[in-house]
């Protein structure tokens, strides 16, 4: 069985080679270095600043030796054709290096199928894929976001006009936004870009909450995911794109009498160890990736720390007994020999300096979303209504206006976002910090 298996893989790959195929390889990682630039272009979902928000604060305690730039290019109530309208000034300008691209929730308009929307649909993206190319930035298309049906059917989206529009979308939307997903993710696949499915894992963790808890949801208007939901979907676009899982690894032996201490890529120094204990101080080359409060269900839920955000230590050749884990003169936890001796796992435990380095690197990050990049993406809302109205046309003079004010306070918004991202390279920088294991009085 299996060599006939073989033999026909060998047959088809053999038939596509003699057609000529040419498969190319996906985008399958992020790969930021200093100086380069991410934008994030989409619709309401990530005009939110939320799971874009939650990216940033990776970058931002996983590579603090680089100044990765950030912009939000997400405007609510956006389609396709609304991104290649702004294209120029909202993305290219930035000269990104990579661009992810989140549309689809309104592309499809809430209804059944309908084969001429998806078409209006599928001709915008492929315009947005090759202006990108043209740009020379690599794109990373993310499949639309989960329609939540059990929240629609007890509270229907407001825009919905009469029931027929709402029976539609209760029971249809969420399986047609699979399918733009899916042809989505063949799209970008065929042409070597990236992909980041989100409808499946958002409702893969819904439907496994509301095993216990059946009202559970992280959407709940049923369109938009609140802090959640989006803590969910920047875990599915680090962990889907192969980024860099560990924080940090120390780890203690006690041979004989001498202790040897290891960091990997930290920097260990001044050990002192006794039989009964060790302290060392260590500068750890990251801080661990930790998210605001209000995202703790989601980054629980999907185990981001463990999985994205490894913070471990290590103690080998204790004596039998509990100890407990200090660290710049704070007790961190008490633990066994075997518990040490295995590993410690420290990135979610809020006692640790270093979590609140990183807490305090996040709330940076939210005040600036909220006071520069917030503001400036409702300034691109104001756009868009502008040249619905066709002020351009009707009255170029009161449109020359506008477009002035609008420059003037986007730049303003840009420069105070330029601040932020200052103030927030002075808290991300890792400090030495002093750690001492010692017995449970």
């Amino acid at each position: 069985m299996i060599n006939r298996l073989l033999a026909t893989t060998f047959a088809v790959s053999l038939l596509i080679s003699a057609h000529g195929a040419d498969f190319k390889k996906p985008v399958t990682s992020i790969e930021l270095n200093d100086g380069d630039t991410f934008v994030f272009l989409g619709d309401s979902i990530t005009h939110q600043v939320l799971y874009t928000q939650y990216v940033e604060d990776y970058f931002y305690t996983r590579y603090p030796d680089r100044r990765i730039h950030f912009h939000n290019a997400g405007v609510s109530g956006d389609k396709a054709f609304h991104a290649l309208d702004r294209f120029d000034e909202d993305v290219a300008r930035f000269n990104p290096k990579y661009i992810t691209i989140l549309l689809g929730m309104n592309d499809g308009t809430y209804q059944h199928f309908n084969h001429d929307i998806f078409a209006t649909y599928e001709k915008d993206m492929t315009q947005l894929a090759q202006r990108m190319t043209k740009l020379g930035a690599t794109a990373i298309f993310m499949g639309p976001t989960m329609y939540d049906s059990r929240v629609a059917s007890v509270k229907p989206p407001r825009w919905l006009k009469n029931q027929e529009q709402v029976k539609q979308a209760t029971t249809y939307y969420n399986a047609v936004l699979a399918f733009y997903g899916t042809w989505i993710r063949d799209f970008a696949i065929a042409r070597g870009l990236g992909y980041v499915d989100l409808l499946g894992p958002l409702n893969r963790h819904s439907t496994q909450q509301r095993l216990e808890k059946p009202d559970f949801t992280v959407i709940p208007d049923a369109v938009h995911p609140d802090a959640n939901g989006q803590a969910i979907m920047a875990f599915e676009l680090l962990e889907q794109l192969n980024s860099e899982r560990k924080v940090s690894g120390v780890t203690a032996t006690r041979a004989g009498t001498r202790w040897r201490v290891g960091g990997g890529t930290g920097n260990v120094t001044d050990i002192e160890g006794a039989e009964n204990g060790v302290s060392f101080s260590f500068k750890a080359p990251a801080l661990p990736w930790v998210l605001p409060p209000e995202a703790a269900i989601g980054y629980e839920i999907t185990k981001a720390g463990h999985k994205m955000s490894n913070e471990r230590v290590t103690v080998r050749g204790l004596k039998a007994g509990k100890y407990v884990l200090s660290i710049d003169g704070q007790d961190v936890g008490t633990y066994t020999h075997a518990q040490l001796g295995s590993k410690v796992e420290l990135q979610s435990n809020s006692k640790t300096p270093q979590y609140q380095q990183a807490l305090n690197v996040a709330l940076l990050n939210k005040e600036r979303n909220e006071q520069a990049i917030r503001p400036l993406r409702g300034q691109w809302s104001k756009r868009k209504r502008v040249r619905g109205q066709d002020l351009q046309n009707k009255d170029p003079q009161a449109y020359q206006e506008f477009y002035a004010k609008f420059e003037a306070e986007v730049a303003r918004l840009l420069k105070l976002k330029a601040d932020y991202e200052d103030r927030i390279y002075q808290l991300n920088q890792p400090v030495v910090r002093r750690y001492e294991i010692k017995p449970v009085e």
